[in-house]
């Protein structure tokens, strides 16, 4: 059988900005297949199982044809696949979206356009431009600067453009930008026309320059500024005093690296990236389950003998209702059974499960629950405590102290990751970052094993900040040689954020 081929606008860099439906098309497909412009963030939305194809193409350097993309989507398609085939921006506005078409219809392969917001709109708009204004312009073209180069001449109507548009948003025209300059003054656009080019907008990276007709050139030349970027041309530039809203966000432009586990990373990355940073995902651990579950299982075999149950972390709770509902059983058996949780956030977890923490610790540490023991008396108490396989023995020797008898089994374990990205590895190694964040010890120990140069590497120690959740972790990193700059006072993934806050400002 046929299958089915959707083209997907992937929107102008900030993940944020895709459509419900296509991110419901990318979480079914078979197949993706993706530009150089699609931000890796939308990748991951895609089941494991989907296979990825990179074709990407950027100034000169194509990893495919256009007509070898036009066959594999083709192929892929005649296989019976389910293919997304995922463009920056949007596909029909200088995405060649429309020849993509066409050889699908050729084919009679069924197809459909989900549209994306392409970055001529969200690039001005991250800027601080608006593309209309009606004090200002009602009239608006996008144009590309960059033109079939087959074509025997050009098709844009320069005269128009300079005389008879308010707004001009040119896509591709970096390298072009002398000869666009030139046109426009050619045919009367007055040499004071505001100017502004948009490198990578939406993204932590957006990078703006502003200048006049006359001057935007040799500005655009000093600054270094390169491809990708929009062009805009007209009065509303000069709205960008009053109404540039996304680069005076407290971390714009700052890289964070984020070392927690890959599943519990999208908190701490969601709340840096609302902030303005660019966050590199590069996770140093993995949850997995204990080796041998088998002292859990019998834990929970014989929860009515139990008088307490402590969970330490969200994973204990996760790992254990998980083995729980496994087994055949569910929350009743949990029904006598008194409960304490360290913090928030795995008190909430514990919620989801329609059951409510008895105790609840004012600080998220282990000593913290100690004292909240101490007002109850547990001589002679069976606790259950359902934890990591490295984690710390304070608490259940102060459980024991009072009295307890401790059941410690081990819920899961984290262990190393490797295989990361050889764009990132370089970038950590080159100290191309701002911060480094640890969320555990763990984190710390498997960071300083992936990379044991940066411990002596003198640019990394003086250029990059160290940002650690509490003081146990902060420890473990001094022991490890690295300098904590940043630590939050409240141990927990806001309370982190604040703190990275208060010190980039």
């Amino acid at each position: 059988m046929t299958g089915k081929v959707f083209l997907i606008g992937a929107g102008p860099g900030d993940p944020g900005l895709i459509t419900c439906k296509a991110v419901e098309c990318l979480e079914h497909c078979d197949v993706i297949i993706y530009d150089y412009l699609a931000s890796p963030a939308l990748l991951s939305i895609a089941s494991q199982q989907a296979e990825q194809i990179y074709v990407g193409k950027k100034g000169g350097d194509h990893t495919m044809k256009q007509e070898q993309i036009n066959q594999l989507i083709v192929d892929k398609a005649l296989e019976g696949q389910t293919v997304c085939r995922l463009k920056g921006g949007d596909p029909y506005i200088f995405g060649r979206g429309g020849e993509e078409a066409e050889i699908l219809k050729m084919n009679n392969i069924p197809f459909e356009v989900i549209p994306g917001i392409t970055s001529g709109i969200a690039a001005p708009a991250y800027a601080g431009i608006p593309l209309t204004h009606r004090k200002m312009t009602s009239t608006l073209a996008f144009v590309t600067g960059h033109e079939d180069p087959t074509k025997k001449e050009s098709s844009i109507h320069w005269p128009s453009l300079a005389q008879g548009i308010g707004t001009l948003v040119f896509y591709m025209g970096v390298k072009q930008l002398p000869g666009i300059v030139a046109q426009l003054l050619k045919y009367g656009k007055p040499e004071d026309t505001p100017v502004a080019l948009v490198r990578w907008g939406t993204t932590s990276q957006q990078k703006t320059v502003t200048g006049q007709l006359n001057t935007i050139v040799d500005i655009v030349h000093q600054s270094g500024l390169r491809a990708p970027a929009i062009i805009v041309v007209g009065d509303v530039v000069s709205l960008r005093d009053q109404l540039n809203w996304f680069e005076q966000k407290p971390l714009f432009g700052k890289t964070v690296v984020v070392t927690r586990a890959r599943r519990q990373a999208s908190d701490l990355v969601k709340q840096l990236n609302e902030l303005g940073a660019e966050c590199i995902e590069c996770p140093t651990i993995e949850i997995a389950p204990p080796d041998d579950d088998q002292p859990m299982k019998q834990a929970i075999q014989k929860l009515s003998e139990y008088d307490w149950l402590v969970f330490t972390s969200v994973n204990g709770v996760l790992q254990f209702f998980n083995l729980l509902f496994a087994m055949g059983k569910d929350v009743r058996a949990l029904g006598h059974l008194k409960l304490c949780t360290i913090g928030p956030v795995t008190a909430r977890q514990l919620g989801d499960y329609g059951l409510k923490t008895d105790i609840l610790p004012d600080t998220y540490r282990a000593e913290s629950v100690v004292r909240a023991f101490e007002k109850t008396n547990m001589n002679d108490k069976r606790v259950l405590l359902p934890r990591a396989k490295e984690a710390r023995t304070v608490l259940p020797d102060a459980l024991r102290n009072m009295g307890a008898i401790v059941d410690e089994v081990t819920a899961y374990q984290t262990i190393p990751v490797t295989g990361h990205d050889p764009e990132i590895i370089s970038r950590i190694h080159e100290a191309d970052i701002h911060m480094v964040t640890f969320t555990s010890s763990s984190t710390v120990n498997n960071f300083c094993s992936i990379f044991p140069d940066c411990i002596n590497n003198d640019k990394f120690k003086e250029q990059v900040v160290i940002a650690s959740i509490g003081p146990i972790t902060s420890k473990t990193a001094r022991e490890k040689g690295l300098k904590v700059s940043v630590e939050a006072d409240e141990y927990t993934i806001p309370g982190l954020v604040n703190a990275i806050i208060g010190f980039m400002n």
